[in-house]
């Protein structure tokens, strides 16, 4: 390795150290204080980054707190199992994978609240997370439209939604006699029996 090379190698773990430190720092101060009292000047003192650090990848706090949460999660799904209700097991597993958890509880609470309060928050969380998992789910159905198991004027972002506000309400409001598991496919279940051809 000549003298270029060693100067080098060092910056990006460096860097990628820095950014991981920025995103939970982050994700604990969500926690702590909530989004609206959280600001970047603690973010940078809990990550011991400086704030420039910061303002060189991340235009806005909001910018930031999306791009922690999506962290958290895991790659786009798309199942194919080969029918559709096996999908939306796939999809139901994966979700309370994420979200039933302490952390994932957590999170959810803080999404939901921050985009209540700050519309910038929830346009950039729209358009990170939202956007691509319901261009996900339109595979899901168009897969099974093409299989003839539901009708073919199915709207997915409609579906998706709906699905969405059913995981949502379940977490928020937990079901008394039975898992969020258990509930959520029943409610499923329901929805696509009246979408199925």
């Amino acid at each position: 390795m000549n003298h270029a090379d060693r100067k080098k190698s060092p910056g990006r773990p460096r860097s990628t150290q820095s950014h991981q430190a920025m995103l939970q720092a982050t994700l604990e101060l969500l926690g702590e204080v909530g989004f609206e009292a959280m600001s970047i000047e603690a973010i940078a003192s809990r990550a011991g980054v400086g704030k420039t650090t910061i303002y060189r990848r991340y235009s806005s706090k909001e910018e930031l707190v999306a791009d922690a949460i999506e962290s958290m999660r895991e790659e786009v799904l798309i199942p194919d199992t080969g029918n559709l209700w096996g999908d939306i097991e796939a999809l139901i597993e994966n979700a309370a994978k994420i979200t039933l958890s302490p952390l994932g509880r957590q999170t959810v609470a803080t999404i939901v609240s921050s985009a209540s309060s700050n519309s910038g928050f929830a346009r950039i969380y729209r358009t990170k997370y939202l956007e691509p998992r319901r261009k996900a789910f339109a595979v899901v159905i168009e897969r099974a439209k093409v299989r003839n198991e539901v009708q073919a004027d199915i709207d997915p972002s409609l579906i998706f939604d709906t699905m969405s506000g059913i995981m949502l309400y379940a977490l928020l409001f937990q079901p008394t006699s039975e898992s969020w598991t258990v509930y959520v496919r029943r409610a499923l279940s329901l929805l696509f029996r009246e979408v199925s051809r």
